[in-house]
């Protein structure tokens, strides 16, 4: 097997000539191998145009190759073995992604971090934030949170800390001070209010997804946040009407079965 590694690329919302690059750069790496299926679990795959653009891509880096171009979150339901259900995802975003049997799809969230992603780590530390700056405004002391949040700002006062902020342009900068939160929710009301409504953000994305589609789960919980906070995972659980499992495999897993469906 080969194992070759490479930059995301969201066919929707990069340019095209950037989603080339990258995907060259990345099939380069495979050398003379020629697969003969390819599965493509890509960000932005919902919106047709970006599919068929990527679609389109894959076919001339691989002739005759068997292709099917996905979703990122349908990865998580095949890497799963779950054919029907809802996969719940939670890392520096946040989205959820429902399928029937009859392969009929929905789509909840993962507008972006600017936009949405209720619930993930961007999310939360944007809510940090807020909950600090709500306690500066109104002459209380900041609290474990906004210590905490100031020393990972790298800032010596409230002030510096949202000049420090408003710098970071990277949605990965942001989701990395969401451990503030976690640190701080034994000892601050604030950080626990916050995780528990990133949490019923999360059980209002599966639920839309239940009630669209008409099933009842499993949801399947993926995503480095909802996978390594205990307290955001424990909180969902409480909050879903839905028998949920941890996603055990990497999402590439996923690729992999749906790449084999095709050779069936």
């Amino acid at each position: 097997m080969i194992d070759v590694r490479g930059p995301g690329a969201n066919v929707a919302t990069l340019d095209r000539r950037v989603v080339d690059e990258r995907l060259s750069t990345l099939l380069g790496q495979l050398g003379g191998a020629r697969p003969e299926a390819c599965c493509a679990g890509a960000a932005g795959a919902e919106v047709p145009e970006a599919r068929a653009r990527l679609q389109g891509l894959l076919e001339q880096r691989l002739p005759g190759c068997r292709l099917s171009v996905v979703h990122d979150a349908r990865l998580v339901l095949a890497a799963a073995g779950v054919d029907v259900g809802i996969a719940l995802i939670a890392g520096t975003g946040s989205v959820a992604y429902g399928r029937t049997a009859g392969g009929r799809e929905a789509q909840r969230g993962g507008w972006g971090w600017m936009v949405g992603d209720d619930g993930g780590g961007a999310w939360i530390a944007r809510e940090a934030a807020r909950e600090t700056m709500l306690r500066v405004d109104a002459g209380v002391e900041i609290g474990p949170l906004g210590e905490a949040l100031l020393a990972a700002c790298g800032a010596a006062d409230a002030r510096q800390m949202i000049a420090n902020l408003h710098a970071m342009r990277e949605p990965m900068q942001w989701a990395s001070l969401a451990s503030t939160v976690f640190a701080t929710a034994a000892h601050d009301a604030g950080s626990a209010e916050v995780i528990r409504r990133a949490a019923g953000a999360l059980a209002t994305l599966a639920a839309d997804i239940q009630r669209t589609l008409g099933i009842d789960g499993p949801v399947v919980l993926a995503g480095g946040l909802l996978l390594h906070e205990p307290r955001l995972e424990l909180a969902l659980r409480e909050q879903l009407a839905m028998p949920c499992v941890r996603l055990e495999q990497p999402p590439v897993e996923g690729a992999l079965r749906l790449a084999e469906g095709l050779l069936a």
